[in-house]
């Protein structure tokens, strides 16, 4: 959990963005990115994970969520993370010979090591940058600029193409996960 940005309303939504260590391309993998959206799915189902909005770029996520169960998003997001990096560190330890996996995972063992309630690696940077949507301005602002990632990094021309994100959602197509509309 971030240790300088906390979620002030446990009922409210918010805008979170969390990044891999040194901004490694982890999610240049599409079964990796798989693994998030099944933790993310599973959030969902189990733990009453609300999505409006999501976002998977190579190196970081983005997230409109909110805590619709009796977990808090804190707790949500701690076991969220802890769990995508077991099953990250496992798959990239599994295909050594794969480009850049002993490069991810050295990068990992640094900054494990350097933490201190990290045991051996880390993947994800503990911050999460929780902003609270409050408004239908806010909440169009960051629809807009969670959709636009993956345009702006020139990885589709429009934002619905994209495959791991909520904007095919928002333009009336089935998307990867379920969601809630809005704006």
């Amino acid at each position: 959990m971030s240790r300088n940005y906390k979620f002030r309303n446990p009922e409210g939504a918010y805008f979170i963005s969390f990044a891999v260590v040194e901004w490694v391309d982890v999610f240049a993998y599409d079964p990796y990115k798989d693994i998030v959206v099944d933790s993310l799915r599973y959030c969902q189902k189990v733990k009453g994970l609300e999505i409006f909005a999501w976002c998977i770029m190579s190196n970081h996520v983005h997230l409109m969520i909110r805590a619709g169960g009796k977990s808090t998003l804190s707790d949500i997001l701690r076991d969220f993370k802890a769990f995508t990096a077991r099953q990250l560190l496992k798959v990239i330890s599994e295909k050594p010979n794969e480009i850049n996996s002993q490069r991810m995972l050295d990068t990992f063992a640094k900054a494990g090591a350097k933490s201190s309630n990290v045991k051996n690696y880390q993947l994800w940077q503990h911050d999460n940058q929780p902003i609270e949507v409050y408004s239908n301005h806010v909440i169009q602002q960051k629809l807009n600029y969670i959709h636009q990632n993956p345009v702006k990094a020139g990885f589709v021309r429009n934002p619905w193409d994209y495959k791991y994100s909520s904007a095919k959602n928002y333009a009336g197509e089935k998307g990867e996960l379920e969601i809630i509309l809005v704006g």
